[in-house]
């Protein structure tokens, strides 16, 4: 269902501003910015606010409360662009920031390719994607959530020894944007999570790990106690770990660090690494990058999803689209400047990426986390990963890493101190199986994936 009402359907609840308020902001913005010679501009105005609770061993730690507003202005000189912002709302503070952003284009040098999107690019219909349920929770009933949290970790099993703690966090925002092409928009959103990361064992066998649950609507949350037990779990499986001989060996991703394989390719398909000839992936499209059974769709427009949004950062329409499919890549992620430099169109995805979802058409309902292991039969399962060794020039991969090593498709033991490597070129198309154990790790969902072959280092 398209909502072309520029309001929100929803009433605005604990914001200090409307969404009227912001109206006003913004056109009081554009219309200084014209008045002393811009050629184009765009403002935004934007207010958050949210309950952050941390506790540890039964205790309370922290209840803190964030409340910020920003007003962001970007003018354009021909082809020049300056970019200023203020969280003073009174019409000198913006009339100075208006001022401040055109003497910055003033004296920066001339691109180009710089410039507001085309008016044909311009999102006019602003679909309803139920993205803002506030949480109607104080610092005492979300210190008690945590409390059960972490009770239920200590209570799974005696030897949960210590903790790092658990949290509560609420958090809501809306903004308001607009520009001289025409885009006019703005939403509200909410973002809600609990979590905590127990410490199992003592001595020198000590193991912690962590899990958490982060939704756009409380409700959608995992209740307090599960979020506990499976942390719990999580931490005792790791302990008694071993070190193991350097070898290659296939190697079984847990989902949630699926997700970062994932953002790899996001990042390596990105316009400002493609333009800037800074990826392994450069000339890519149409391409194969996969094994023809993997497939990658881009749905921004996902119910309640992470990352849904009517339109991009620059008011850009957006669509729901195919990245990869049968393992070529079908599309990258561009805005309008990047977009402009590769003498293409914009793909609406200034800001980043929309929901992916990793597939493979050989995937079945039954290939949950059990059965992946039995798909690996003998090799590396990781559940913990360290270092930010990924050159996403050369696409050289490697991390530290922690999990199990796994033997006739079974756990045999837990595994420490060991470094995995490859090239996410072979990577990507070393993959064999992605499981039915789906993930949704912010706007990425993807199950486990097993890789064919990558170097172990151990002792």
């Amino acid at each position: 269902m398209k909502n072309t009402n520029p309001h929100p359907t929803k009433p605005l609840i604990g914001f200090s501003h409307s969404r009227a308020d912001f109206e006003s902001l913004v056109d009081a913005a554009l219309h200084h910015a014209k008045k002393i010679g811009a050629s184009d501009a765009a403002a935004e105005a934007s207010e958050g606010c949210g309950l952050s609770v941390s506790v540890r061993k039964g205790e309370l730690q922290n209840v803190e409360r964030n409340r910020d507003k920003s007003l962001s202005v970007t003018v354009y000189v021909g082809k020049k662009r300056g970019n200023a912002g203020t969280s003073d709302f009174s019409q000198a503070a913006i009339e100075r920031t208006v001022q401040a952003a055109f003497d910055i284009a003033k004296f920066t040098a001339e691109d180009l390719m710089s410039g507001l999107p085309d008016a044909d690019q311009i999102a006019n219909d602003h679909q309803e994607l139920d993205l803002y349920h506030p949480w109607n929770i104080d610092g005492e009933q979300a210190a008690q959530l945590a409390l059960r949290c972490e009770a239920a970790a200590f209570e799974a099993n005696p030897r949960i020894t210590n903790s790092e703690g658990a949290g509560v966090s609420a958090q809501q925002s809306h903004f308001f944007t607009a520009h001289t092409q025409g885009f006019r928009g703005g939403y509200a959103s909410s973002r809600h999570s609990i979590s905590v990361a127990p410490i199992a064992g003592e001595g020198d066998n000590m193991q912690r790990d962590a899990w958490y649950s982060s939704m756009r609507c409380a409700t959608d949350l995992a209740k307090p106690e599960v979020v506990g037990r499976y942390a719990a779990e999580r931490a005792l499986s790791r302990l008694n770990s071993k070190k193991i001989p350097t070898r290659p060996c296939a190697v079984l991703f847990d989902a949630p660090l699926a997700a970062g394989l994932l953002g790899s390719f996001v990042q390596a398909v990105s316009g400002g690494s493609l333009y800037r000839k800074s990826t392994f992936l450069v000339d890519s499209l149409g391409k194969q990058v996969f094994p023809d059974h993997i497939d990658i769709t881009e749905d921004p427009y996902v119910m309640r999803g992470k990352g849904s949004s009517p339109f991009d950062d620059e008011g850009v329409k957006v669509h729901a689209r195919n990245v990869v499919q049968a393992g070529r890549v079908e599309g990258y992620f561009l805005s309008t400047y990047s977009a402009r430099k590769l003498g293409m169109v914009t793909t609406g995805n200034a800001g980043g990426s929309h929901n992916l979802f990793f597939k493979s058409k050989q995937t079945k309902a039954g290939d949950d986390l059990k059965q992946m292991l039995k798909k690996l039969k003998k090799g590396l399962f990781v559940i913990e990963l360290m270092g930010q060794g990924v050159n996403s020039v050369t696409g050289d991969y490697s991390r530290g890493a922690s999990g199990f090593w796994v033997e006739n498709g079974e756990i045999a033991y837990p595994v420490q101190e060991i470094t995995i490597a490859g090239n996410l070129a072979d990577m990507f198309k070393g993959i064999q199986a992605v499981g039915s154990d789906e993930y949704n790790y912010g706007a990425k969902t993807i199950g486990s994936v097993l890789i064919n072959r990558m170097k172990l280092a151990g002792s």
